[in-house]
């Protein structure tokens, strides 16, 4: 067995006790483990129609007032990327954590359904939804779903569906660039992080600000965080562990030593 093997076994180890002790579990997900679906995430490259376009210039309201259609066009490209995306031995994982007799709430930054198709029943978006548009003009959610056109169109630019209400323009209901996080999906993570025992951080950077905020807020609530992802944590402080590895290969593995 190779050093690398070695300190992966005993890393999940370790964690596998503190699981098992474990009564309330966050577990706070990141673009990595949705990547290992098939879902492209900010940092890789754009294919076909999409290559010459950056996406931090599309998600945002500046973007949508000046080409609404071209926006459009990128967010039913990316529904039809998550359709087409299947939930991995991660998602399954954690779906499984929450039939246990312990308390398992999934907050995520990543905006698919793949927690939910996995099986998770609690999963708070902190970014918003794919599946959930919203009006740009006065906010509110379609009850219908007229909205829900062919997911997979092809061609950059399609026109938006009309608001049922005032007849402005649907936008997708995820949180743009400049944008706040929505306040009931903040208030409700931050408070499910103070009160847990247990955080696993998977597939996240811990850059993205706010959301880096809720390992943090478990750890000054005396929570024990662990997180997984193939790039190590390096600088770690009390009460914080690292296991260097994807989240498919590592949360099985955890989940079998726990005794899940």
């Amino acid at each position: 067995m190779n050093e690398t093997n070695t300190e992966l076994r005993e890393g999940l180890a370790a964690a596998a006790v503190l699981l098992g002790k474990a009564r309330h579990v966050v577990v706070f997900t990141g673009a990595g483990i949705s990547a290992e679906s098939g879902i492209p995430t900010f940092r890789d490259p754009l294919t076909g129609l999409w290559a010459r376009y950056d996406p931090e210039t599309l998600e945002t309201p500046r973007a949508f007032r000046e080409d609404a259609a071209l926006v459009w066009g990128w967010y039913l490209w990316r529904r039809m990327k998550v359709a087409q995306a299947l939930p991995n031995a991660a998602h399954k994982t954690i779906a499984t954590l929450g039939t246990t007799q312990r308390e398992v709430t999934v907050i995520t930054q990543n905006i698919d359904d793949l927690h939910e198709r996995a099986g998770s029943s609690d999963v708070i978006h902190l970014h918003g939804s794919l599946d959930i548009p919203k009006c740009f003009a006065c906010h509110r959610i379609p009850t219908d779903e007229s909205w829900n056109t062919d997911i997979a169109a092809e061609g950059v630019r399609v026109e938006p569906p009309r608001c049922e209400r005032c007849k402005g323009k649907l936008r997708p209901g995820i949180v743009w660039f400049g944008e706040d996080l929505p306040s009931r999906a903040w208030k409700r993570a931050l408070a499910t992080a103070k009160s847990c025992d247990l955080l696993l951080s998977i597939g996240t950077s811990g850059l993205v600000y706010p959301a880096a905020e809720i390992p943090r807020e478990a750890l000054r609530n005396g929570a024990s965080v662990i997180h997984i992802n193939p790039a190590p944590v390096t600088q770690l402080g009390v009460n914080e562990y690292a296991i260097a590895g994807t989240a498919g290969q590592c949360m099985p593995l955890l989940a079998s030593l726990a005794g899940v």
